[in-house]
């Protein structure tokens, strides 16, 4: 579990693009089983640099385009290079050459571990549909956090600070949708980040399709509290490709 989160950091920091707590090692438990993240310890509070924290998430999102534009090593793919968990529940994070492919895989993760007849039959009508919400899309890899809600966000000083991720390489939309589940992130954090990446056609659509990961990621987390949500955000996307 600490494994991934530690790479997770290590990426993010590497970008040099978000402030992040530095991760120093991950150590077995000197009693018990399990083991034990070690990071930096930053004295952090609530996160007031909306503005900066979307300029530099949009710049994370956009480091690995900016690595092949300028001819540096860049992720092709979509994936990680290991298990990280959103939450307790572990991610595969298996590589894919196309964003459909992996993403359909990332949900498939979550739906089953849950027996429900009326998920599997909305699956089975959404799963097929998958690729009509990308249609004129070129997606290309981003950096992810995977887990950006807002008790993922802080602040040190004056710098936004992101921490607890949960990364992949996937499509920048992805790490939009928790938030918008959530709130947290106001209308400067928004108008930062599109200032930099701009919405593009389908983006409400695809945001329903991104929160449907994490509804269904807090119906295995929490029980039955999150079922009714999960169908009725199903019920919409099959809507979208009929």
């Amino acid at each position: 579990m600490f494994e991934g989160e530690f790479e997770s950091l290590d990426a993010l920091q590497k970008t040099e693009t978000v402030q992040i707590p530095h991760p120093i090692k991950v150590l077995d438990r000197p009693t018990g089983p399990g083991t034990i993240l070690v990071m930096e310890y930053l004295d952090l509070k609530k996160c007031a640099k909306q503005a900066e924290l979307g300029s530099s998430l949009a710049r994370l999102h956009l480091a690995n385009l900016e690595k092949r534009n300028n001819g540096g090593d860049f992720v092709e793919q979509f994936g990680f290079d290991i298990e990280t968990c959103c939450g307790f529940l572990p991610q595969g994070n298996q590589w894919h050459n196309n964003w459909d492919d992996f993403y359909t895989e990332k949900l498939d993760e979550q739906i089953s571990r849950q027996k429900d007849g009326e998920l599997h039959r909305l699956w089975a009508k959404i799963k097929p549909g998958i690729s009509t919400f990308f249609n004129d899309l070129n997606i290309f890899p981003s950096l992810l956090h995977g887990d950006l809600w807002n008790g993922n966000i802080a602040q040190f000083d004056k710098t936004p600070v992101v921490f607890d991720p949960a990364s992949f390489y996937g499509h920048h939309e992805y790490d939009l949708a928790i938030g918008q589940m959530f709130g947290g992130f106001d209308g400067q954090f928004y108008q930062a980040y599109h200032q930099a990446i701009p919405k593009q056609e389908g983006f409400e659509e695809r945001s329903d399709l991104y929160q449907l990961f994490h509804y269904l990621n807090h119906w295995n987390h929490f029980g039955g509290g999150y079922k009714a949500q999960s169908l009725e955000i199903m019920r919409r996307l099959a809507n979208y490709i009929n």
